[in-house]
C-alpha cells in the first residue's frame, strides 16, 4: 500500500512537471494558463517571459528574477534584466555586468569572451578577436575560436563561415562539412544543400552532387523532399539530388503529412508526393500541415483545413504575431502541440482542433505554450531553434574582465 501511494505521488508530480504553460496578458497584467484553459498563475506581473526549462523570468519592483510553474520565486528578483534558460544556463544583468547563472541562481565563471551568447543545444558561442568558438554548459571550451561566424544550432548542427566559405559543425565542434562552399543549408539526415561557385547541389558523405539546373535550394524540413527553383519555377528534389517533382509551380513550401502547399498563378493548393493536386489552388496563401493533419489557409483571413481539403475552422483569424518580424524571422504558425494561436478582433487566444476557443478566453497578448519542466541535460543538446541569425544578434557585450568571463 505504501509503495502504491509513493508511485501515485511520483506520477502526480511528473504530471504537474510535464504541463505546458502559455504566457498571456489580461487587463494589462501577465499570467500563465495551462492547456485546460485555466490560469495556473493569475495575471499579476507587469513584465514577464515564457517558461523555459521550468523557470520563467519575471520583473518585480524593477528587478528580474525567476519563478516556477506554481508562481514561487526560485531565483530572487535581483537582476536588472534576464533572458531565458537554455541547457540549464541563463544570461542576466547584475548591476552593469552581464553574467551566466545556473538554475540555482549561482553565477557561472565562463571562459574569456568579448560577448556573452545565449546557450542553445547545450553550447554557446564565445568570441575572441574576430573569431567565434564554443563552450558547453559546464563552462568548458568545446571549440577554440576559429570561425568568422557560426549560425544558431538546429537539432545539433550549425553552419559555420571561414574565409567567406561555409561548412557545418556539430555541438562537439567537429566539422561534418568542410567550409568550402559559397552558401550552405541545414543538415538533414547527413545531407545538406550547398552552392559551389554558381552551381547549386547537395553535399553527402563529403561529395558535392550538382542538381540539374537548380537556381536555389531550400532547407530540408521533416520529409526527404525539399523545394528548389529551376528556370524561375519551383519543384521538389530528393536527398540524392533528383527532381522528384518537376519545377512547374510559381512558389512552394515544405512537405508535411505528404502534402506541400504550392502556388499556381495567384492561388495556393496542395500537391502529393507525385505532384498531383489533392487540394485544388483556391487560397490566397497556405501553410504546411501540422502533425495533427490541420493546415492554415487564407482567403481574406486565416482558417484551417484538414488533409482532405475540408475547411474545418472558418477563415476569420490572424495567425502571425508581427508582420514586420515575420519578414525576417520564420514564425511557428498553425497547430502546435494541439492548439493554434490566433488573433480575432484585436485579441489573442488559442483554438482547439474542433474550432472552439481554449477556456473561451481572449487576451491582449498570448505567447506559444512552452513546457514548464526542467528537461535539459548539461552534457547533451536539447532541440531547436529555427531562425538563422548571425551569432552577434544574440550576444551581450561584456563590460569588465570579470564579466568577460561570464555570461552570454
Amino acid at each position: 500500500m505504501k509503495k502504491t501511494l509513493i508511485f501515485l505521488l511520483l506520477a502526480s508530480i511528473q504530471l504537474v512537471n510535464s504541463q505546458e504553460l502559455a504566457l498571456v496578458k489580461k487587463n494589462s497584467k501577465i499570467g500563465y494558463i495551462s492547456k485546460d484553459g485555466t490560469f495556473k498563475i493569475e495575471p499579476q506581473y507587469k513584465s514577464a517571459k515564457s517558461f523555459s526549462e521550468g523557470l520563467a523570468a519575471v520583473e518585480n519592483g524593477g528587478k528580474w528574477g525567476f519563478i516556477d510553474p506554481k508562481g514561487n520565486w526560485i531565483i530572487p528578483a535581483e537582476f536588472n534584466n534576464a533572458k531565458d534558460f537554455n541547457s540549464g544556463i541563463a544570461i542576466v544583468q547584475k548591476d552593469k555586468d552581464w553574467v551566466y547563472i545556473n538554475t540555482k541562481g549561482e553565477i557561472q565563471k565562463a571562459p574569456a569572451s568579448e560577448k556573452l551568447f545565449d546557450f542553445n543545444d547545450g553550447v554557446a558561442f564565445i568570441k575572441q578577436g574576430n573569431k567565434i568558438g564554443l563552450i558547453n554548459s559546464k563552462m568548458t571550451v568545446v571549440l577554440e575560436p576559429k570561425y568568422d561566424q557560426i549560425k544558431p544550432f538546429e537539432n545539433g548542427y550549425a553552419r559555420v563561415e571561414l574565409n567567406k566559405n561555409w561548412g557545418i559543425i556539430n555541438t562537439a565542434g567537429k566539422e561534418l562539412v568542410e567550409p568550402v562552399y559559397a552558401e550552405i543549408g541545414n543538415y538533414f539526415k547527413g545531407t545538406t544543400w550547398a552552392r559551389k561557385d554558381k552551381t547549386f547541389g547537395l553535399v553527402s558523405d563529403g561529395k558535392f552532387i550538382p542538381v540539374d539546373g537548380a537556381e536555389k535550394i531550400w532547407d530540408f524540413e521533416t520529409q526527404d523532399l525539399t523545394y528548389a527553383k529551376k528556370n524561375g519555377k519551383i519543384g521538389y528534389i530528393d536527398l540524392k539530388g533528383n527532381w522528384a517533382i518537376l519545377p512547374i509551380y510559381d512558389k512552394g513550401k515544405a512537405f508535411s503529412k505528404n502534402l506541400a502547399p504550392v502556388l499556381v498563378g495567384k492561388k495556393w493548393g496542395y500537391i502529393n508526393l507525385k505532384g498531383d493536386f489533392v487540394i485544388e489552388p483556391t487560397y490566397s496563401d497556405a501553410e504546411v500541415f501540422s502533425t495533427n493533419g490541420i493546415a492554415p489557409v487564407k482567403e481574406n483571413n486565416w482558417g484551417f483545413i484538414n488533409e482532405s481539403g475540408k475547411l474545418i475552422i472558418p477563415t476569420q483569424y490572424g495567425i502571425t504575431t508581427n508582420a514586420i518580424i515575420a519578414m525576417f524571422v520564420q514564425q511557428d504558425k498553425g497547430f502546435i502541440d494541439g492548439v493554434a494561436r490566433v488573433k480575432n478582433e484585436g485579441k489573442w487566444g488559442f483554438l482547439k482542433p474542433d474550432g472552439t476557443v481554449l477556456g473561451n478566453q481572449w487576451f491582449e497578448n498570448a505567447e506559444l505554450f512552452s513546457k514548464s519542466e526542467r528537461n535539459y541535460r548539461n552534457d547533451a543538446p536539447a532541440e531547436k531553434p529555427k531562425q538563422e541569425a548571425k551569432a552577434e544578434t544574440k550576444a551581450v557585450k561584456t563590460t569588465t574582465k570579470t564579466v568577460t568571463k561570464k555570461k552570454k
